[in-house]
C-alpha cells in the first residue's frame, strides 16, 4: 500500500481550502480531472482534486485537494486526507 503523504499545509483562497500533499515543483502537468472532483464529492461534496504527473515519469499522485471554505480549515485537513487516502490506496 503506498504511503499517504501529510498535508504540507492548508490555506484558505477564494472559497476552498486549498491542502497541499506534494509540492508542485515535483510535477511536470498538474490537472483537476472530473473523475478525481467526483470521487471527492462521496466525502466532501464540492471539493476538487489536483493531480501532477510527475518530472520524467507516467505516474501520476494528488498534489492538492481544495475543499470549501464551509468545511472549516479543521475539517479540511481531514476531509482532504481521506480524500487522498481514497484516491491513492
Amino acid at each position: 500500500m503506498p504511503r499517504i503523504p501529510d498535508p504540507k499545509f492548508v490555506d484558505l483562497e477564494d472559497e476552498y481550502y486549498h491542502v497541499r500533499f506534494r509540492d508542485p515543483d515535483e510535477f511536470s502537468e498538474i490537472r483537476t480531472p472530473a473523475w478525481a472532483q467526483t470521487a471527492a464529492a462521496e466525502i466532501a461534496s464540492g471539493s476538487k482534486v489536483r493531480t501532477g504527473r510527475r518530472a520524467g515519469s507516467d505516474d501520476w499522485a494528488v498534489q492538492s485537494v481544495l475543499i470549501p471554505e464551509r468545511a472549516g480549515k479543521s475539517s479540511a485537513r481531514t476531509l482532504a486526507t481521506k480524500i487522498v487516502e481514497k484516491l491513492e490506496s
